[in-house]
């Protein structure tokens, strides 16, 4: 196939007629040619031609317009046109100085963040989705991404469709397209255009990217890729933004209290200087800088580099996290909501039983399950695997006529099948669902032939009494039903699942994983709370908690939340840990019914059936096992389906938010101190406290004593229970800790003054070296909240906040200090110096414990 041919499905058709109903288009699927997909050639025209086939992300900048864009803060474009006024009145210093901070800050966000970032791009791409498709007449794995027109893809039952095509062939393939039309039932495609299809609706030989596929297979032409997409057209004007999470809306309420704080400061310093008369220019570039040094900068840098390194130590634990806040929120997670099935359970199922409907052995409802599984053409389940695992049985008797797969509200598959002159439906699925469908069942002792009894009040209670028993032991049932159709009924659909037989039920032993135990034990003992959420039964639900230790507070049914309205769910969820026989829509229910009462929530989930509830939950999190739908819905992938490495990320994620913290508290703490003191001292300085320059070359040297605070250690006591970001603890923080900087710093300009008689200049140094000093050194008192002196920083936070010191010490006797205006302060300076840091760091720790006692 030539690369002219390749492209030709994209070829545009008339305005009013949409590309699924375009003869052209139509008639290139009946070439036999274009079923046989590109070569690796024609795919790489076609992607350089196309783009890739992703919408909503835009490609990467290059780096110099990635540099540029941290020039946009407005405080450093204010900067640099104050100094360009600086240079053009003669001051050529000052604007050289100016400069080279405001370069020297912006390169080293810009260099810790792009690391950061490249750091997480390369994680996710380790998990995403990808697809099938015929590339040099073979099947391999490509990511989405680089699909293009004109390829050809196989899908199969859990898979996203990753773009817009024909279908070519297709068996039993049902797709959810309520994503772009809001149907909730699952549509059939074929490969046959139907007659009318001007809508997307009736479009049954078409698919569209981000559908899902919940049964059968086919083979698709690609036809649109990217934003050419149905999907990709709509996308601007249905998306909306993602609800806020709880470690965004904290930074967000951190960064609101600065701004007020920061306009309030400014604007008493630009009225004090204007009243004083002081030089407009040199005023309005001091409150700039003050401005800038209230800023907490460095804070996204930060924020960038902790969560970078939290996701390298999560992925050496086997977990690849494709959204780096999902991090902090897994660390703040106090409710984690779990299925039962492959994470309390080992997963691997095995059939043990297969009996009639009063408990006896049946060999029949083990024929008509095998027959169920074998020709169910959707997502094979474990119970399926098993069922086929007990051995191999002739077939060939029986012809396959039609399907009605599975779905999550009738929680059953009807398959119906013929052999000879016999056509039956066979139905298999959750016990409850499938006994309420029966109207009569096999006879006690029955026999090949047998007529089926009359399920009346006391055979029904007999029967439930019967698999209720198992699912006490432990088992997992499902229900095995039938019925006896005419040759000529041609199609299966719901409404057939009427006036069945019972034929008995299977019975599955799924054992208690051994590692759960311990996990469940950790996590509750680190404060989350376990909530398990599962379609299962609540009598089997019970018995694995009791085998797994897990305390049961309460059970709630799906049946019993269909009637709780969303207030009295919000009242149950406090009281409950086992949701049963829940559907998606009322897994989601719980999920959002935890938020709403303030909780952090996980729910870890690998199904189609789990994408709504990954979305709604804090952080989602699946395994690498898992369906395309939930892998691409997750926020977190566990490369093992095992809670123990999840208790490890969790511990992980609140490591992070301690150093996230630090940061935070200490550009809370004596750095607003400093600020507040510099902006009170106006009032009564004839001369500038400090001068601009000054106070940019404190905050570029404070900024990078913290650089390497991603790197330190946090202490075992603060990552035993969950925390968020508390705005009333920071506040409380702020203004304690804040004033008592100040008060040091007052007590710095009465000795500068009236011991050292300091004129402007010596003023300015004394205090520059005094403010430093007492703005990184706190850091070790800080970052711990028990006793500094036995918890160990890390190395290299040490050499740099020393090595920042020492030069905020060393940088008077300089010619480059004397080109910041400083002045070599007496050496005795240094030693009230030395007693005033002393006596700061230890009221620092007395007030610290007693805040976060």
């Amino acid at each position: 196939m030539t690369d002219k041919t390749a492209a030709a499905s994209t070829a545009a058709a008339p305005q009013d007629t949409p590309w699924w109903a375009d003869p052209q288009t139509l008639a290139e699927t009946r070439d036999p040619a274009r079923g046989q997909g590109l070569s690796g050639a024609q795919a790489q025209a076609q992607l350089l031609r196309f783009g890739p086939n992703r919408f909503g992300q835009q490609r990467d900048k290059p780096l110099v317009w990635q540099y540029l864009v941290h020039f946009k803060n407005p405080l450093v474009l204010i900067l640099l046109v104050a100094s360009g006024v600086s240079a053009l009145s003669g001051d050529v210093v000052n604007f050289a100085i100016i400069s080279c901070i405001v370069l020297m800050s912006v390169t080293l966000d810009f260099v810790q963040e792009h690391r950061a970032n490249r750091v997480a791009e390369k994680l996710r791409q380790s998990v995403m989705v990808r697809a099938t498709v015929l590339r040099d007449g073979l099947a391999v794995e490509q990511p989405v991404s680089a699909l293009v027109p004109g390829d050809v893809v196989l899908l199969s039952a859990g898979d996203l469709t990753p773009a817009d095509g024909l279908v070519l062939e297709a068996r039993d393939f049902f797709v959810n397209q309520a994503l772009l039309t809001g149907e909730p039932y699952p549509v059939e495609k074929h490969a046959t255009p139907p007659p009318a299809m001007a809508d997307l609706q009736v479009a049954t030989h078409a698919v569209f990217m981000g559908t899902s596929v919940i049964s059968g297979s086919a083979r698709v032409l690609l036809v649109k890729t990217g934003t050419d997409t149905e999907m990709g057209g709509i996308a601007d004007s249905v998306s909306r933004p993602a609800e806020a999470n709880s470690f965004e809306l904290g930074m967000r309420r951190f960064g609101m209290l600065i701004m007020r704080l920061t306009v309030l400061l400014v604007m008493f310093v630009v009225l004090v200087n204007g009243l004083l008369h002081r030089p407009l220019l040199e005023s309005f570039l001091f409150a700039v800088a003050l401005a800038v040094g209230l800023t907490p900068e460095l804070l996204p840098m930060v924020v960038s580099v902790t969560l970078s390194r939290g996701a390298m130590r999560m992925a050496a634990q086997q977990i690849i996290v494709k959204r780096q806040t999902a991090i902090q929120d897994l660390g703040s997670m106090d409710v984690l909501c779990t299925d039962k099935t492959g994470t309390l359970t080992e997963a691997r199922i095995r059939m043990e039983k297969h009996v009639d409907p009063w408990g006896q052995s049946s060999d029949r409802s083990l024929e008509l399950a095998y027959l169920n599984s074998h020709f169910e053409s959707g997502l094979k389940s474990p119970l399926d695997d098993a069922i086929l695992a007990t051995g191999q049985r002739d077939v060939s008797a029986w012809t396959k006529i039609d399907e009605v797969p599975f779905d999550f509200e009738r929680r059953r598959v009807s398959v119906l099948l013929q052999r000879g002159d016999e056509r039956c439906l066979v139905v298999k699925g959750a016990p409850d669902d499938v006994l309420a469908l029966c109207t009569h069942c096999e006879p006690e002792s029955a026999t090949t032939g047998s007529t089926p009894q009359l399920l009346d009040a006391a055979a029904l209670a007999r029967v439930r009494a019967s698999y209720h028993l198992l699912e006490d032991e432990g088992f997992r049932i499902l229900g095995i039903a039938w019925r006896r159709v005419g040759l000529d009924h041609a199609h299966a659909k719901v409404d057939d699942e009427t006036e069945l037989v019972l034929a008995g039920f299977a019975a599955f032993l799924d054992p208690p994983k051994a590692s759960a135990a311990l996990a469940l034990q950790a996590l509750q003992a680190d404060g989350v709370a376990i909530k398990v959420v599962t379609g299962d039964s609540d009598r089997v639900t019970r018995h694995v908690c009791r085998e797994l230790n897990l305390p049961i507070q309460g059970v709630l049914t799906g049946q019993e939340m269909a009637s709780l309205s969303d207030e009295a769910l919000g009242a149950r969820v406090e009281t409950v840990n086992l949701f049963c026989r829940v559907n998606p829509a009322q897994k989601n229910r719980v999920i959002q019914a935890l938020r709403a009462r303030g909780h952090v929530v996980g729910y870890l989930g690998d199904g189609v059936n789990d994408a709504p509830s990954l979305h709604s939950a804090d952080v989602g999190l699946s395994v690498d096992s898992a369906v395309d739908v939930a892998k691409a819905a997750a926020d977190m992938i566990l490369l093992q389906h095992d809670l123990g490495i999840l208790h490890g990320a969790v511990l992980e994620g609140r490591r992070t938010f301690g150093n996230i913290m630090k940061y935070i508290m200490m550009g809370t703490s004596s750095n607003f101190g400093n600020m507040f003191s510099m902006a009170g001292a106006v009032l009564f300085l004839p001369f500038l406290p400090m001068l601009p320059t000054q106070i940019l070359l404190n905050n570029i040297l404070y900024d990078i004593s913290e650089i390497t605070i991603p790197l330190d250690a946090v202490d075992a006591q603060e990552t035993r229970l969950p925390r968020v970001m508390d705005m009333a603890l920071i506040r409380r923080f702020m203004f304690t800790m804040g004033p008592i900087s100040s008060l040091f710093d007052f007590l710095t300009f009465y000795v500068m003054l009236q011991v050292f008689h300091a004129d402007e200049k010596l003023f300015q140094t004394g205090w520059f070296v005094e403010s430093l000093c007492t703005q990184v050194l706190v850091i070790f008192v800080i970052r711990t909240h028990g006793n500094p002196f036995r918890s160990r920083p890390h190395p290299l936070l040490t050499l740099t906040s020393l090595t920042v010191v020492a030069v905020a010490m060393a940088l008077p006797y300089t010619a480059l200090g004397a080109a910041f205006g400083f002045t070599p302060p007496p050496l005795a300076f240094y030693g009230v110096l030395a007693l005033m840091v002393v006596v700061y760091l230890a009221l620092v720790e007395f007030i610290k414990r007693r805040l976060f006692r």
